[in-house]
């Protein structure tokens, strides 16, 4: 775990403003990918599947990265489902 240091109100007040463009762009790239009818929570749920899948790929943990591909897998449309179930039955064969 990262040792954060203790921060100030101000502190806090100035990072949030300096962050929320930054999630605001983030928000608005995975709608473009994702599809436009997707809801803000969908996306950032999305993120940070997409983030944490990363992130669990240095570290060896695949209960993390499983759970992450879990909840990509049951977002996708029925078309791509097969398409990922296909391409997966390919690799092992």
């Amino acid at each position: 775990m990262y040792h954060m240091k203790k921060a100030s109100v101000r502190d806090l007040r100035y990072g949030f403003k300096k962050i929320v463009p930054v999630i605001e762009k983030a928000i608005e790239t995975a709608a473009l990918m994702l599809g436009s009818d997707r809801s803000r929570g969908y996306c950032l749920e999305m993120i940070c599947a997409d983030f944490l899948a990363g992130a669990n790929l240095d570290n060896g943990d695949p209960g993390t990265l499983l759970f992450s591909m879990t909840r990509f897998f049951k977002f996708l449309p029925g078309e791509q489902r097969q398409a990922f179930l296909a391409g997966l039955s390919e690799k092992v064969s």
